[in-house]
């Protein structure tokens, strides 16, 4: 009986959010423990520890869960998309802010947040790739975009979103145009800019808002936004256009495609799901279709949600058999 005990990868990131991930462990534990689960349960303890979690301990499990911010969804996907078979996802957002889970529709609450996965829907979700590190559902560079890794961990935990909208109006005061040429499915720009973002969700950092008649989560194509260089004195300005997703396709850009290249005479500093994501003169970015499954509810955000989740997806998250190679 103990072998048809559905196996459980649990990982939790004890500083994420308010300090609520520590907490909830016991109610996560609680709940898997009464309902014919096995896991084990791991913390990190440092910037990629829940890459490494995945590489030590994936072997045998069915389903990789993941406590704490997008930073921690972002280093859980990475370890996943190395593995040969790509079991399911779930995620429990305990961060500051959690843009991918307001995005996919999974709950705040740690409790529902974790009946959710034991439902066992399932939808497949596009994830990036940056040169060679993947990325879930961001990565931009230019204004505001260090305010998720540059703000302190002390401050967000203390008062949470509010800690980006403060680093926001510090921001707005020194804009930095960058130069640089972008290569697009279908198009060139080459110009100054102040902002840049490809995207796979709703909201990043929950500023910056698309229109969720725009997205679709798993169509293969991203979201990518630009902003051209623009006097410091009306940023206040373009920031509630951006808000407002007012883009007029001159000085603000928003499209879709598939493929990115972005190129530079000095190296730009990048963010990647909240997280520092290094600096490149040349960055890469591909758009890889359906690469994982994500425990979450039916979504009109999916193409196709009826269709894509057939009953072996229903069961992805209690049977690998429908793991992806």
């Amino acid at each position: 009986m103990e072998n048809n005990k559905r196996n459980v990868l649990l990982i939790v990131n004890p500083c994420a959010g308010r300090t609520k991930s520590r907490a909830g462990t016991f109610d996560i534990v609680d709940k898997f423990s009464s309902n014919d689960y096995q896991f084990s349960v791991h913390t990190t303890t440092c910037q990629g520890d829940a890459t490494n979690i995945v590489r030590k301990h994936y072997k045998n499990k069915d389903i990789v869960v993941c406590c704490g911010g997008d930073g921690t969804l972002n280093e859980t996907i990475n370890g996943v998309m190395e593995m040969p078979n790509r079991i399911p996802i779930g995620y429990i957002p305990s961060g500051s802010t959690n843009d991918l889970a307001s995005t996919l529709g999974i709950p705040s609450d740690i409790k529902k947040a974790t009946d959710l996965i034991m439902d066992g829907h399932t939808n497949s979700y596009d994830i990036g790739l940056f040169n060679n590190r993947y990325f879930s559902y961001i990565a931009s560079f230019g204004a505001f975009t260090r305010l998720s890794y540059s703000t302190s961990q002390k401050l967000k935990n203390k008062i949470g979103h509010a800690a980006y909208i403060l680093g926001v109006f510090k921001d707005l005061k020194s804009l930095k145009a960058i130069h640089a040429k972008v290569e697009y499915d279908g198009g060139v720009i080459e110009d100054d800019f102040v902002l840049g973002a490809i995207a796979n969700s709703t909201s990043v950092a929950g500023l910056i808002k698309f229109k969720t008649e725009d997205v679709k989560l798993n169509d293969g194509f991203f979201e990518l936004l630009l902003v051209r260089k623009i006097n410091p004195l009306q940023a206040p300005l373009f920031f509630k256009r951006i808000v407002k997703q007012e883009y007029d396709g001159t000085q603000i850009i928003f499209l879709k495609t598939r493929n990115l290249k972005i190129t530079s005479a000095e190296p730009i500093s990048w963010t990647l799901d909240g997280e520092f994501g290094g600096a490149h003169k040349v960055s890469s970015v591909h758009v890889l279709s359906k690469a994982v499954d994500i425990c979450s509810p039916k979504n009109p955000l999916f193409i196709d949600d009826a269709t894509s989740n057939s009953s072996e997806n229903d069961e992805a998250c209690t049977d690998d058999s429908t793991n992806k190679e």
